[in-house]
């Protein structure tokens, strides 16, 4: 089986390609063991993109994270500590986005 094609950043050029298996071989290189807080991002990520064809505002991942995890509101950026657009985006299978806002 092929690899992703990912583009100079890492980032997939086609976010269909992704799966759980290459997020979490992602992580590992970068440095992130993956727990329930992460996959709970990180799925949460996939179903949105997946209704609203677009990647979903930090801000909602951190309500998701906040309403089912009982997580605060900067839990995100200890799971995602060089970034929401730098990691989660990368692990999530987001294209690179433009500019973003972190909510």
């Amino acid at each position: 089986m092929r690899a992703p094609e990912t583009d100079v950043e890492g980032y997939l050029t086609d976010p269909a390609d992704w799966s759980e298996d290459w997020a979490a071989e992602q992580a590992r290189k970068l440095g992130i063991e993956l727990n329930d807080d992460h996959w709970a991002a990180l799925r949460y990520m996939r179903a949105f993109l997946d209704e609203h064809q677009v990647a979903p505002d930090a801000r909602f991942v951190m309500r998701h994270l906040t309403d089912t995890r009982g997580a605060g509101r900067n839990r995100l950026f200890e799971l995602f500590p060089y970034g929401y657009a730098g990691q989660a985006c990368k692990l999530a299978g987001m294209r690179r986005p433009r500019t973003w806002s972190t909510g």
